[in-house]
Protein backbone atom coordinates (compact mmCIF):
# COMPACT_ATOMS: atom_id res chain seq x y z
CA UNK A 1 0.00 0.00 0.00
CA UNK A 2 1.47 3.48 -0.83
CA UNK A 3 3.08 5.85 1.48
CA UNK A 4 0.23 8.30 0.19
CA UNK A 5 -2.33 6.01 2.73
CA UNK A 6 -1.25 8.70 5.63
CA UNK A 7 -3.94 11.05 5.75
CA UNK A 8 -2.80 14.69 7.82
CA UNK A 9 -4.93 14.13 10.55
CA UNK A 10 -4.16 12.57 14.39
CA UNK A 11 -7.45 11.61 16.19
CA UNK A 12 -8.09 10.31 19.48
CA UNK A 13 -10.25 7.07 21.12
CA UNK A 14 -12.73 7.36 23.63
CA UNK A 15 -11.55 4.29 25.78
CA UNK A 16 -9.53 1.29 26.00
CA UNK A 17 -10.83 -0.98 23.39
CA UNK A 18 -12.33 0.62 20.24
CA UNK A 19 -15.69 0.85 19.05
CA UNK A 20 -17.02 -0.08 15.46
CA UNK A 21 -17.64 3.54 14.95
CA UNK A 22 -13.82 4.67 15.79
CA UNK A 23 -12.73 1.96 13.25
CA UNK A 24 -14.68 3.18 10.58
CA UNK A 25 -13.42 6.99 11.70
CA UNK A 26 -9.58 5.26 11.69
CA UNK A 27 -9.80 3.54 8.00
CA UNK A 28 -10.72 6.81 5.90
CA UNK A 29 -8.32 8.46 3.74
CA UNK A 30 -7.86 11.71 5.80
CA UNK A 31 -6.50 9.87 9.19
CA UNK A 32 -2.73 8.88 9.73
CA UNK A 33 -2.25 8.64 13.28
CA UNK A 34 -3.95 7.82 16.68
CA UNK A 35 -2.67 9.44 19.81
CA UNK A 36 -3.56 8.06 22.76
CA UNK A 37 -4.63 9.74 26.54
CA UNK A 38 -4.32 8.09 29.94
CA UNK A 39 -8.14 7.05 29.65
CA UNK A 40 -6.71 4.54 26.83
CA UNK A 41 -4.89 3.26 29.58
CA UNK A 42 -5.03 0.67 31.98
CA UNK A 43 -2.06 -1.50 31.99
CA UNK A 44 0.49 -2.79 29.77
CA UNK A 45 -1.18 -5.87 28.81
CA UNK A 46 -4.57 -3.74 27.70
CA UNK A 47 -2.40 -1.44 25.87
CA UNK A 48 -0.65 -4.19 23.74
CA UNK A 49 -3.75 -4.95 23.14
CA UNK A 50 -5.50 -1.62 21.87
CA UNK A 51 -2.19 -1.27 19.68
CA UNK A 52 -3.00 -4.45 18.42
CA UNK A 53 -6.25 -3.85 17.41
CA UNK A 54 -5.04 -0.25 16.33
CA UNK A 55 -2.50 -1.36 13.48
CA UNK A 56 -5.41 -4.54 12.27
CA UNK A 57 -7.27 -1.46 11.34
CA UNK A 58 -4.77 -0.70 8.42
CA UNK A 59 -1.99 -1.34 6.14
CA UNK A 60 -0.14 -0.06 6.30
CA UNK A 61 -0.59 0.35 10.21
CA UNK A 62 -1.97 4.12 10.99
CA UNK A 63 1.02 5.80 13.56
CA UNK A 64 0.22 5.37 17.14
CA UNK A 65 1.44 8.74 19.08
CA UNK A 66 1.34 9.86 22.83
CA UNK A 67 2.42 12.47 25.17
CA UNK A 68 4.49 10.74 27.59
CA UNK A 69 7.28 13.17 28.09
CA UNK A 70 7.57 11.93 32.43
CA UNK A 71 6.52 14.24 35.58
CA UNK A 72 2.93 15.67 35.37
CA UNK A 73 2.86 14.81 31.90
CA UNK A 74 2.66 10.68 31.50
CA UNK A 75 0.11 8.90 30.18
CA UNK A 76 0.85 5.54 31.29
CA UNK A 77 1.25 4.74 34.80
CA UNK A 78 0.57 1.40 36.31
CA UNK A 79 3.40 -1.17 35.46
CA UNK A 80 5.45 1.63 33.70
CA UNK A 81 8.82 3.39 35.24
CA UNK A 82 7.66 6.46 36.84
CA UNK A 83 9.18 8.95 34.32
CA UNK A 84 10.75 12.32 36.03
CA UNK A 85 9.76 15.77 35.33
CA UNK A 86 12.43 17.05 32.63
CA UNK A 87 13.65 20.04 35.43
CA UNK A 88 15.00 17.19 37.68
CA UNK A 89 17.71 16.06 34.85
CA UNK A 90 18.41 20.29 34.50
CA UNK A 91 19.38 20.16 38.29
CA UNK A 92 21.14 16.99 38.22
CA UNK A 93 23.20 18.52 35.23
CA UNK A 94 24.00 21.78 37.57
CA UNK A 95 25.59 19.07 39.76
CA UNK A 96 27.40 16.90 37.68
CA UNK A 97 26.75 17.32 33.97
CA UNK A 98 28.28 14.32 32.54
CA UNK A 99 26.36 12.00 34.85
CA UNK A 100 23.00 13.62 34.20
CA UNK A 101 23.77 13.48 29.82
CA UNK A 102 24.21 9.79 30.91
CA UNK A 103 21.02 9.25 32.85
CA UNK A 104 19.52 11.38 30.29
CA UNK A 105 20.39 8.95 27.62
CA UNK A 106 19.19 6.15 29.47
CA UNK A 107 15.78 7.81 30.82
CA UNK A 108 15.37 7.97 26.67
CA UNK A 109 15.60 4.95 26.04
CA UNK A 110 13.55 3.32 29.60
CA UNK A 111 10.64 5.96 27.88
CA UNK A 112 10.87 4.08 24.20
CA UNK A 113 11.18 1.11 25.21
CA UNK A 114 8.42 0.45 27.40
CA UNK A 115 5.93 2.62 24.91
CA UNK A 116 7.29 0.08 22.14
CA UNK A 117 7.70 -2.89 24.11
CA UNK A 118 3.35 -2.33 24.06
CA UNK A 119 3.28 -1.26 20.08
CA UNK A 120 3.18 2.64 20.95
CA UNK A 121 5.43 4.56 17.87
CA UNK A 122 5.90 7.88 19.02
CA UNK A 123 6.19 10.24 21.94
CA UNK A 124 5.81 14.09 21.74
CA UNK A 125 8.67 14.75 23.11
CA UNK A 126 11.27 16.26 24.18
CA UNK A 127 10.03 19.99 25.30
CA UNK A 128 12.90 22.14 24.13
CA UNK A 129 11.56 25.19 25.65
CA UNK A 130 13.81 27.11 27.83
CA UNK A 131 12.46 27.37 31.80
CA UNK A 132 11.92 31.07 31.97
CA UNK A 133 10.36 30.50 34.96
CA UNK A 134 7.43 32.65 33.20
CA UNK A 135 5.57 29.74 31.86
CA UNK A 136 3.23 27.76 34.32
CA UNK A 137 2.17 25.31 31.30
CA UNK A 138 5.12 24.54 30.79
CA UNK A 139 7.24 24.76 33.77
CA UNK A 140 8.95 21.79 34.95
CA UNK A 141 8.55 19.63 31.96
CA UNK A 142 11.95 22.30 30.60
CA UNK A 143 15.03 21.04 31.22
CA UNK A 144 16.71 24.14 32.31
CA UNK A 145 17.31 27.82 31.27
CA UNK A 146 20.14 27.78 30.11
CA UNK A 147 20.40 26.12 25.86
CA UNK A 148 24.01 24.61 25.82
CA UNK A 149 21.70 22.18 28.86
CA UNK A 150 19.08 22.01 27.07
CA UNK A 151 20.99 20.73 24.09
CA UNK A 152 22.83 18.23 25.48
CA UNK A 153 20.39 16.59 28.30
CA UNK A 154 17.92 16.88 24.96
CA UNK A 155 20.55 15.47 22.86
CA UNK A 156 21.03 12.39 24.94
CA UNK A 157 17.25 11.92 25.54
CA UNK A 158 17.05 11.39 21.89
CA UNK A 159 19.83 9.14 21.15
CA UNK A 160 17.81 6.63 23.97
CA UNK A 161 14.71 7.08 22.20
CA UNK A 162 16.71 6.18 18.72
CA UNK A 163 18.19 3.24 20.24
CA UNK A 164 15.18 1.66 21.10
CA UNK A 165 13.97 2.13 17.77
CA UNK A 166 11.63 5.53 18.61
CA UNK A 167 11.82 8.77 16.62
CA UNK A 168 11.84 12.05 18.22
CA UNK A 169 9.23 15.22 18.28
CA UNK A 170 11.19 18.64 19.56
CA UNK A 171 8.35 20.98 21.11
CA UNK A 172 7.22 23.50 21.02
CA UNK A 173 8.91 25.36 18.26
CA UNK A 174 10.17 28.40 18.62
CA UNK A 175 9.75 28.70 22.27
CA UNK A 176 6.71 28.61 24.59
CA UNK A 177 8.72 29.03 28.03
CA UNK A 178 8.56 32.88 27.75
CA UNK A 179 4.96 33.29 28.27
CA UNK A 180 2.49 33.07 31.06
CA UNK A 181 -0.50 32.01 29.03
CA UNK A 182 -1.33 28.46 28.52
CA UNK A 183 -2.29 27.69 24.82
CA UNK A 184 -4.82 25.07 26.26
CA UNK A 185 -6.81 28.26 27.48
CA UNK A 186 -5.85 31.18 25.78
CA UNK A 187 -3.99 32.93 22.89
CA UNK A 188 -0.42 33.50 24.45
CA UNK A 189 1.88 36.73 23.09
CA UNK A 190 5.17 36.82 22.79
CA UNK A 191 6.59 40.14 22.00
CA UNK A 192 9.90 39.92 21.48
CA UNK A 193 12.05 39.85 18.73
CA UNK A 194 13.70 37.58 16.84
CA UNK A 195 16.59 38.45 17.99
CA UNK A 196 15.65 38.06 21.56
CA UNK A 197 14.62 34.91 20.85
CA UNK A 198 18.33 33.83 19.82
CA UNK A 199 18.57 31.42 23.14
CA UNK A 200 14.97 29.37 22.79
CA UNK A 201 16.22 28.90 18.75
CA UNK A 202 19.36 27.34 19.96
CA UNK A 203 18.07 23.88 19.93
CA UNK A 204 16.04 23.59 17.22
CA UNK A 205 19.54 24.83 15.63
CA UNK A 206 21.81 22.59 17.17
CA UNK A 207 19.79 19.17 17.31
CA UNK A 208 19.09 16.68 14.39
CA UNK A 209 15.00 16.16 15.02
CA UNK A 210 12.82 13.65 13.52
CA UNK A 211 9.82 15.57 13.76
CA UNK A 212 9.00 19.08 15.57
CA UNK A 213 5.61 20.77 16.98
CA UNK A 214 4.99 24.93 16.64
CA UNK A 215 3.77 26.19 19.22
CA UNK A 216 -0.08 27.63 19.46
CA UNK A 217 1.78 31.19 20.56
CA UNK A 218 1.86 34.21 18.56
CA UNK A 219 4.86 36.27 17.57
CA UNK A 220 4.38 39.32 16.75
CA UNK A 221 7.21 40.77 15.72
CA UNK A 222 7.88 38.04 13.39
CA UNK A 223 4.03 37.38 12.22
CA UNK A 224 0.40 37.93 13.54
CA UNK A 225 -0.02 34.24 13.42
CA UNK A 226 0.47 31.63 15.66
CA UNK A 227 3.43 29.46 14.97
CA UNK A 228 1.65 26.97 13.59
CA UNK A 229 -0.60 28.42 11.20
CA UNK A 230 2.32 31.08 10.14
CA UNK A 231 3.83 29.89 6.69
CA UNK A 232 7.31 32.58 8.09
CA UNK A 233 7.30 30.14 11.40
CA UNK A 234 6.74 26.66 8.94
CA UNK A 235 9.50 28.40 6.22
CA UNK A 236 12.14 29.27 8.48
CA UNK A 237 11.94 25.77 9.99
CA UNK A 238 12.41 24.28 6.79
CA UNK A 239 14.60 26.31 5.26
CA UNK A 240 16.29 28.62 7.54
CA UNK A 241 16.87 25.39 10.25
CA UNK A 242 16.79 22.55 7.60
CA UNK A 243 14.05 20.71 9.56
CA UNK A 244 13.36 17.50 6.67
CA UNK A 245 11.09 15.69 8.96
CA UNK A 246 7.50 16.17 10.09
CA UNK A 247 5.97 18.86 11.20
CA UNK A 248 3.00 18.10 13.57
CA UNK A 249 0.36 20.74 14.48
CA UNK A 250 -0.10 21.39 17.88
CA UNK A 251 -4.20 20.11 18.90
CA UNK A 252 -6.07 21.77 16.86
CA UNK A 253 -8.94 21.97 19.45
CA UNK A 254 -6.83 23.97 22.31
CA UNK A 255 -7.61 27.77 22.63
CA UNK A 256 -4.99 28.54 21.15
CA UNK A 257 -5.76 27.62 18.05
CA UNK A 258 -9.02 29.42 17.91
CA UNK A 259 -7.71 32.85 16.54
CA UNK A 260 -7.97 30.46 13.19
CA UNK A 261 -11.16 30.17 13.14
CA UNK A 262 -13.63 27.11 13.43
CA UNK A 263 -12.26 23.65 13.21
CA UNK A 264 -11.79 23.34 9.33
CA UNK A 265 -10.27 27.16 8.86
CA UNK A 266 -8.04 25.71 11.72
CA UNK A 267 -7.33 22.47 9.70
CA UNK A 268 -6.86 24.68 6.45
CA UNK A 269 -4.91 27.08 7.95
CA UNK A 270 -2.48 24.66 9.32
CA UNK A 271 -1.91 22.41 6.21
CA UNK A 272 -1.85 25.18 4.35
CA UNK A 273 1.41 26.79 6.95
CA UNK A 274 3.03 23.31 5.88
CA UNK A 275 2.19 21.44 9.02
CA UNK A 276 2.23 17.48 7.78
CA UNK A 277 -0.43 16.16 10.38
CA UNK A 278 -3.17 17.51 12.93
CA UNK A 279 -3.73 16.17 16.23
CA UNK A 280 -7.82 17.12 17.02
CA UNK A 281 -7.72 15.86 20.55
CA UNK A 282 -10.99 15.40 22.74
CA UNK A 283 -13.64 16.90 20.11
CA UNK A 284 -14.77 13.42 18.31
CA UNK A 285 -17.62 15.89 17.08
CA UNK A 286 -14.73 18.16 15.14
CA UNK A 287 -13.23 15.10 13.99
CA UNK A 288 -16.45 14.28 12.22
CA UNK A 289 -16.98 17.91 10.70
CA UNK A 290 -13.57 17.45 9.17
CA UNK A 291 -13.45 14.11 7.84
CA UNK A 292 -17.28 15.76 5.98
CA UNK A 293 -16.39 19.18 5.57
CA UNK A 294 -12.41 19.10 4.31
CA UNK A 295 -10.91 18.14 1.26
CA UNK A 296 -7.11 19.26 0.87
CA UNK A 297 -5.10 17.83 -2.03
CA UNK A 298 -3.40 14.49 -1.17
CA UNK A 299 0.45 15.57 -0.55
CA UNK A 300 2.94 12.32 -1.30
CA UNK A 301 5.55 14.24 0.38
CA UNK A 302 3.83 14.78 3.30
CA UNK A 303 2.27 11.42 4.19
CA UNK A 304 6.14 10.18 3.00
CA UNK A 305 7.53 11.89 5.71
CA UNK A 306 4.84 9.96 8.44
CA UNK A 307 5.93 7.15 7.34
CA UNK A 308 9.35 7.61 8.06
CA UNK A 309 8.10 8.26 12.28
CA UNK A 310 6.90 4.26 11.91
CA UNK A 311 10.01 1.93 13.47
CA UNK A 312 10.93 -0.55 11.30
CA UNK A 313 12.23 -2.99 13.39
CA UNK A 314 10.89 -4.59 16.54
CA UNK A 315 12.67 -4.43 20.15
CA UNK A 316 12.93 -7.57 22.53
CA UNK A 317 11.85 -8.37 26.32
CA UNK A 318 13.11 -4.52 27.85
CA UNK A 319 13.71 -6.66 31.03
CA UNK A 320 17.22 -8.20 29.92
CA UNK A 321 18.55 -4.62 28.11
CA UNK A 322 20.85 -3.11 30.55
CA UNK A 323 20.37 0.74 29.10
CA UNK A 324 16.49 0.08 30.36
CA UNK A 325 17.68 -1.05 33.79
CA UNK A 326 19.94 1.69 33.78
CA UNK A 327 17.00 3.91 32.98
CA UNK A 328 14.73 2.93 35.68
CA UNK A 329 17.55 3.35 38.33
CA UNK A 330 17.87 7.09 37.14
CA UNK A 331 14.36 7.26 37.10
CA UNK A 332 14.12 6.60 40.89
CA UNK A 333 16.88 8.46 41.38
CA UNK A 334 15.09 11.45 40.26
CA UNK A 335 11.88 10.54 41.80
Amino acid sequence: MSASRYGPLMIDLAGMAMSDPEKQRLRHPLVGGVILFSRNYQDPAQLTALCREIRAVRSPPLLIAIDHEGGRVQRCREGFSRLPPMRKLGEWWDRDAAAATTGARAIGFTLAAELRVCGVDLSFTPVLDLDYGISSVICDRAFHRTPQAVIELAGALIDGLRTAGMACCGKHFPGHGHVAADSHLAIPVDARTIAEMADDLLPYRKLRLDAVMPAHVIYPRVDHRPAGFSPVWIDKLRHEFGHAGVIFSDDLSMEGASVAGGIVARAQAAWAAGCDILPVCNRPDSVGELLQGWQPEPDPARSARIARLLPLDAIGPIDTLPLCIAGRAACRQLA
